[in-house]
């Protein structure tokens, strides 16, 4: 097999006509005016017939969109080692091969199965080979071929926005551009006219009109007027096979505005005003307004109003609100005033539509009317120092009677803008004084609110803003800013830094801060440290001495005497705390704790333990003693109803009686307010707490024993009182007493040989006296 022009694999021939040997079924379903044959042969050279000139050697072609029934025709795979015997079998492979194009392996023959759409895919590039059935092996190389879809006109054009936006100025002129539109068409432009579209205008003549090859939609009627009718919908049409019947199409709105210009201009709606004003209204008072009309918008509607040359200029102004294009007038006096309002932004395009101002002619009429006080000032600003002193006048303020009365004034602060109450204003003549001290830090600035009013008639009443600044007096002392820590390393050399410190001023003084650092006087050479000043109201403390130790002085403490340039000046003494710390040979703190000081000092560290050991079992003695203490409490005093004995542990003080008012306060008992109203047993502890009934106070002059058999009285009455209320809680003996003294002291000199041994029966509660008083008597002496 021979290959011609070096081409790889499978050599194309001719793609020929095969009119006469197609049946006509098979040209109908294959879309093409032709059969192609795709010839592999030794004699193709000599074969070469009638082609389709214009045609690609390796190429078959197809039309999409295919309706028929049956598969449709491509094409024919052929070659001449192909002599009819079947021995041959024709593979395809490639794009869609087996499912989209699939092949007669015995004769060649490639059909399309599946519809297709050259929107999707515009050619295939397939391979093909012939191979002996019986030895497997390729008669021909692998051959390349492509097969491209033939365009139909299956896609209508489509604008690229289905609502299109446009504006174009009034009164514009034919063939004004708008805007442009712009449709695509998604058939294949280089075949036929399926793609080439043409516009054309559906709604909006005689208005408007469209550009038919490039959309441009243009002006068709001049001097169209906003005022008239301002919006327009317009519909184009978009059609392809250039405009001719069959062609498909699409459509879009366009809604056009025609925008406003300057061609109309202002009027007034009548030509003369009237207006009534109050005698010496304060200026800027409203006195009525008029409006000219525009039928333009925007800035072209925007108008200025002036008052013309001649009578009431120089009294009346005239205000233009951009809003509602009104004016506001100021008056004093009677007057007839021509007011001119005209265009701020004209359009000389327009300007020979008449002049583009119109008059009005406004006339005010005064009345007499009573008015309130008027201030010589819109507002007042008052400044005072901060030290001044209570009750001196920092300003004043004026008002008068405007009428012809002239009434008296009388001046008072409206105390909802001073609540705290620091100033006042004199009645009279509007003198302003203090009441309380000024501070400036607290509050630099106070507004207040001054009112004025008619003496004969207090709804006559004016308001004035009055401004308090307070001035600021050198009153605070400059301290640290910060609290600063400090450290300085053992090896330190001498002129090291080792802080800068700066400072504060709540002061705020005219020249700005400027502050001084020294040592106190108390300490003028420091031999560890020195102060240094840097004259930015900064301060240096750098270090004197080489070397310092932790072990002589761990901490040091630095005054420095700080002081302002201010009048008078203020002072303040700032105390900095410097630790001395180890550090490496880079200056960096390691170590400035009290431990690494104690075990520096020569402290072993079975020595600390032992510390610790000693301190604990200190403390283990302490809570068993309180312990003891609290289960000794908690033990009945009186073991048995009848053993009143172990009261002399309780009572330890025997008192002089009840005639000894100097160890005693009778007046004690004689107040039943002063006991305590829920004083419980002391000698057991109760298992329920009653409720005490509080009883009606008793006079101070009620003798103490009826006082104690009222309240016995009043505890047996009680059925909630505990039965351990008894009468020994009031220890009232009475005025004498049968019972002998108890004092030792007078049991020696009466009766030196009594025996004492029963003492030894009472039980240990009273070994001690048994001891003392019932053994021998040489062991007494």
């Amino acid at each position: 097999m021979r290959t011609y022009h070096c081409l790889p694999l499978f050599i194309w021939t001719y793609m020929f006509y095969t009119v006469d040997a197609i049946p006509l079924q098979e040209k109908a379903n294959s879309g093409l005016p032709s059969k192609t044959i795709l010839s592999l042969t030794k004699d193709d050279g000599k074969m070469l017939r009638r082609t389709k000139r214009g045609w690609m050697w390796n190429q078959f072609f197809l039309l999409e969109e295919y309706t028929g029934t049956d598969t449709q025709y491509v094409g024919k795979l052929h070659t001449d080692q192909d002599k009819g015997d079947g021995n041959l079998k024709y593979i395809l492979t490639g794009d869609g091969a087996g499912n989209i194009f699939v092949i007669d392996e015995n004769t060649g023959d490639i059909h399309a199965a599946k519809k297709l759409d050259r929107e999707e895919k515009s050619l295939y590039i397939l391979r093909a080979k012939a191979i002996d059935r019986k030895t497997g092996r390729q008669v021909e190389p692998e051959s390349e071929f492509i097969i491209k879809i033939h365009d139909i006109n299956d896609n209508e054009p489509k604008f690229t926005k289905d609502l299109y936006t446009a504006s174009v100025p009034e009164m514009s002129g034919v063939g004004t551009s708008v805007t442009q539109v712009t449709a695509t068409d998604a058939d294949d432009a280089n075949y036929g006219n399926s793609a080439k579209v043409v516009y054309s205008i559906l709604q909006g003549q005689p208005y408007f009109s469209v550009d038919p090859d490039s959309g441009i939609i243009k002006t068709a009627l001049p001097d169209m007027s906003r005022e008239n009718r301002e919006q327009y919908q317009v519909v184009i049409q978009a059609k392809d096979m250039g405009g001719q019947m069959g062609g498909l199409s699409g459509t879009t709105t366009v809604n056009i505005t025609l925008t406003d210009v300057n061609n109309n201009p202002p009027r007034f709606p009548q030509s003369t005003y009237q207006f009534n004003s109050p005698e010496s209204v304060p200026l800027g008072t409203h006195l009525g307004r008029i409006k000219a009309n525009d039928p333009d918008v925007g800035e072209n509607a925007e108008m200025e109003y002036r008052i013309a040359e001649g009578e009431g200029a120089d009294v009346f102004d005239v205000l233009t609100d951009k809003d509602t294009q009104n004016l506001d007038f100021e008056n004093k006096m009677l007057y007839t005033l021509r007011v001119d309002a005209s265009n701020t932004h004209p359009d000389p395009r327009f300007l020979h539509l008449g002049p583009f101002k119109d008059t009005a002619v406004v006339k005010i009429s005064v009345e007499d009317v009573d008015e309130p006080p008027v201030f010589s000032k819109i507002s007042y600003l008052i400044e005072a120092d901060e030290d001044v002193k209570e009750g001196s006048i920092i300003g004043q303020v004026t008002a008068y009677d405007p009428d012809a009365t002239n009434n008296f004034i009388k001046y008072s602060i409206d105390r909802l803008t001073d609540t705290d109450g620091i100033f006042s204003v004199h009645a009279e003549n509007g003198s302003i004084f203090t009441l309380k001290p000024l501070d400036r830090e607290s509050s630099p600035w106070h507004n207040i609110t001054i009112i004025a009013t008619e003496l004969n008639n207090s709804k006559q009443s004016s308001h004035i803003p009055v401004f308090i600044r307070i001035l600021d007096i050198n009153d605070h002392a400059p301290e640290f800013a910060t609290y600063y820590e400090t450290f300085v390393c053992e090896n330190a050399k001498p002129g090291q830094l080792i802080q800068t410190v700066s400072v504060m001023d709540k002061d705020d003084p005219p020249r700005g801060h400027k502050f001084f650092f020294e040592p106190v006087p108390e300490f003028p050479l420091n031999p560890n440290f020195t102060i240094v000043d840097n004259k930015d109201n900064t301060a240096g403390i750098m270090t004197r001495k080489d070397g310092y130790s932790r072990h002589k002085m761990s901490t040091y403490l630095l005054p420095v005497l700080i002081f302002d340039n201010d009048y008078p000046i203020q002072s303040s003494t700032g105390t900095l705390t410097i630790r001395v710390c180890a550090c490496d040979s880079q200056g960096n703190m390691q170590s400035c704790n009290a431990q690494a000081l104690v075990l520096s000092a020569g402290l072993s560290t079975g020595a600390l333990v032992a510390i610790l050991l000693c301190v604990l079992i200190l403390l283990v003695l302490v809570v068993l003693f309180a312990a003891l203490k609290r289960q000794r409490k908690k033990e009945p005093l009186i073991i048995s109803k009848d053993d009143v004995r172990d009261n002399i542990v309780t009572y330890n003080d025997e008192g002089g009686g009840e005639e000894d008012t100097q160890a005693f306060d009778i007046g004690t008992l004689r107040n039943p307010e002063a006991r305590e109203e829920s004083k419980l047993r002391r000698d057991v502890m109760p298992e329920t707490i009653f409720q005490i009934r509080r009883t009606v106070p008793l006079w101070e002059n009620i003798d103490v024993q009826d006082f104690i058999h009222r309240r016995l009285k009043e505890n047996d009455s009680d059925p909630n009182a505990p039965p351990y209320d008894s009468l020994a809680t009031y220890a009232y003996e009475g005025n004498d007493s049968i019972a002998d003294s108890l004092s030792s002291l007078e049991s020696l000199t009466a009766d030196c040989n009594q025996d004492y041994d029963y003492l030894s029966d009472w039980g240990p509660r009273f070994k001690k006296l048994a001891d003392m008083y019932g053994g021998d008597e040489s062991d007494r002496e």
